[in-house]
């Protein structure tokens, strides 16, 4: 019995050997593969200025020549698709989850590369397409009786005469933040978030940022993600900015949003567990929808309820030197106003698919947008720039919504929205992942 239970261990401790050699051959391979993700996201990146969002990776990895005079599209695009190849490939035939899972996550990472180097030189795809191929999914579209509806109800809750714009931006213009006062505002909005995330996730030591005020951008606000949990957040002053935006764009940018993001893939994924591929953020990907959906989405864990609404009467207003008496009225306007947002999706599918004309445009971001001229060329600047990306803002927030609340995360409990919002910003999530039914 003691040499049929000592051959047993011995087959054992092969059995074993065998296994974590194999793991190892997996994981060298693994880590082969995301080097040559890196090494083609930075190489486009080199022609297309928009590709790279972040990189914070290794100098190695960057390409050692100057670009081309011409834009190598056949050759990036056989590079790309050959490597999506060899992650089907490595998924074949491997056992092991965390290591399939970074396959799968970087071959959707790759499908973008593909579709914005079609972008990049001009060819194109209908908006719904080109959304999945980029940000892996396709936007719900609602038809204009829907925003009817919406508007309808703001139309009844709006007080005075005139038109629904007209008298939104009469009470939209007692919250406008003096110019002079918009540094103050910010920075008092951007400490309270961050001390909000701060009790529930340890951030790294040495995080910080800077914040800078812009002109001339299609954006209200940026994350240039620095690397080392460091960003630049840029706030964009050519319009006048309304005071829940402080509190928006603090979280948003900042805490828990997008700095928070970044600095958690960095510290978990790529400092902590060696994945080479996370520090590389390729701004047309699925990635995106997952950063600005939460970073949207976490607006409302940081601030649950009726706190965003107590901390603008409380605090911002008084800095801001505002009066408050129509504050609560506002806010109503703004929730009605924010279930709008998915008409300028609307807008973004006719300019891409041609199906709206320059007036219906117009109609549209007015009517159902409540953008009033310049806002309006905003928005047109920015669907021309960035096209499809918009539905990342809304309906990226939506999933991002549905997931954690169907999962537990309720207003009625914080600490498990918390628990699974920083899940979302610390592992690499597909959109797919999100919207699978709950068991």
């Amino acid at each position: 019995m003691k040499k049929v239970i000592f051959s047993l261990l011995i087959l054992c401790a092969i059995a074993c050997k065998e296994s974590s050699t194999q793991t190892d051959a997996s994981q060298a391979k693994i880590n082969q593969l995301a080097e040559k993700y890196i090494r083609l996201g930075l190489t486009i990146g080199q022609y297309d200025s928009d590709f790279v969002d972040a990189y914070y990776g290794p100098d190695s990895l960057k390409p050692k020549t100057q670009p081309k005079d011409k834009f190598p599209k056949d050759s990036i695009l056989a590079a790309v698709n050959g490597l999506i190849g060899q992650l089907i490939e490595f998924n074949q035939t491997e056992n092991n989850d965390t290591l399939a899972k970074r396959a799968k996550w970087m071959s959707g990472q790759l499908i973008a590369f593909g579709r914005r180097i079609n972008i990049y030189t001009g060819k194109y795809q209908a908006f719904d397409e080109e959304s999945k191929d980029l940000f892996g999914v396709a936007a719900p579209s609602y038809p204009e009786s829907h925003y009817q509806a919406l508007v309808a109800q703001l139309d009844s809750l709006l007080p005075g005469s005139g038109s629904i714009n007209s008298r939104f931006e009469k009470l939209a213009n007692q919250f406008i933040i003096p110019k002079s006062k918009i540094d103050t505002v910010f920075k008092t909005a951007i400490a309270e978030a961050r001390k909000r995330t701060l009790e529930h996730y340890q951030l790294p030591a040495n995080e910080n940022f800077t914040l800078e005020y812009v002109t001339g951008k299609p954006w209200s606000g940026y994350n240039w993600y620095q690397g080392n949990y460091q960003s630049k957040i840029q706030i964009s002053i050519d319009m006048p900015i309304f005071i829940e935006r402080a509190i928006d764009l603090a979280c948003h940018e900042g805490y828990p949003g997008h700095h928070v993001y970044n600095m958690l893939l960095e510290k978990n994924l790529y400092h902590d567990k060696g994945w080479t591929e996370v520090s590389l953020y390729p701004l047309f990907s699925p990635q995106s929808l997952i950063a600005e959906g939460s970073a949207n989405y976490g607006i409302e864990v940081a601030f649950p309820g009726t706190e965003k609404n107590k901390f603008v009467k409380e605090v911002l207003l008084p800095l801001a030197g505002l009066n408050g008496a129509n504050t609560d009225l506002y806010f109503q306007a703004l929730a009605l106003k924010g279930k709008l947002a998915y008409a300028r999706n609307e807008v973004a599918r006719g300019i891409i698919n041609n199906t709206m004309n320059e007036s219906e445009v117009t109609k549209w971001l007015t009517n159902y947008g409540l953008r009033e001229k310049t806002l309006a060329s905003k928005d047109i600047n920015f669907i021309k720039k960035y096209r499809s990306y918009v539905i990342n803002y809304n309906y990226g927030q939506d999933i991002v919504k549905n997931y954690i609340e169907s999962n537990g995360g309720t207003a009625s409990d914080e600490a498990k929205r918390w628990e699974l919002f920083g899940w979302l910003l610390s592992n690499q999530v597909r959109p797919t992942d999100l919207i699978k039914p709950v068991k």
